[in-house]
């Protein structure tokens, strides 16, 4: 009789997988920079906080959806060999 030894999660996650969405996120984060500084000049200088702090928050979730689906893409489950009981 064969019995199972049980399953092995392997992650294959590697740094090229996520650096180009570490690029997109970094550029996000310095075109809502470059806005905010270009909006700090005008009258209303709140705006350009609230403006950079809004480009944040909404492209948050985004981002983490990303970094999750690309994680979880990446784990295996294997089951482990089967052993024989002598």
């Amino acid at each position: 009789m064969t019995k199972k030894n049980g399953y092995s999660l392997r992650c294959n996650l590697s740094f090229g997988d996520i650096y180009i969405q570490i690029l997109a996120w970094m550029g996000v984060i310095f075109v809502s920079l470059a806005a905010g500084l270009g909006l700090m000049g005008s009258s209303r200088p709140v705006f350009a906080l609230v403006g950079v702090g809004l480009i944040l928050v909404l492209s948050l979730p985004f981002l983490l959806f990303a970094f999750v689906t690309t994680l979880i893409n990446n784990i295996e489950l294997e089951s482990l060999e089967e052993v024989n009981p002598s």
